[in-house]
């Protein structure tokens, strides 16, 4: 009964063990980038919005946009995420990056404070 016993507790501490080493090394698999672009807006409100589109998704880890420049500096799981969707959620929310386009109605909708000067 005691070998029983121990056989047990041995094949729970390797099944463990196994399991911690798993995760570990999934952890040291996340590859983090950073890229910098620009998204057109005006204000505070602008920033909220921006920044906001983009706080949902757990892949992102940081998304700062520069009111004055107009950069955004985002960096992302890029396993997770592409830079592509990243800058389409910023477009489905009301506002251009210099790849991808809002639509007219969602960016008519920005209250006029938000509504910047589109380029062509």
């Amino acid at each position: 009964m005691i070998k029983y016993f121990f056989s047990i507790i041995l094949v729970m501490g390797l099944f463990t063990t196994t399991y911690g080493q798993d995760v570990i090394s999934d952890q040291q698999e996340v590859k983090y980038e950073t890229n910098t672009f620009k998204v057109y807006g005006n204000c505070g409100m602008c920033k909220r919005t921006i920044e906001g589109s983009l706080k949902e998704e757990s892949s992102i880890a940081e998304a700062l946009w520069d009111i004055d420049s107009g950069e955004m500096k985002v960096t992302y799981n890029s396993k997770s995420v592409t830079l592509d969707e990243i800058k389409q959620k910023i477009a489905d929310v009301g506002y251009d990056t210099d790849t991808h386009r809002a639509k007219v109605e969602v960016y008519s909708a920005l209250p006029g404070c938000c509504q910047y000067e589109r380029p062509e």
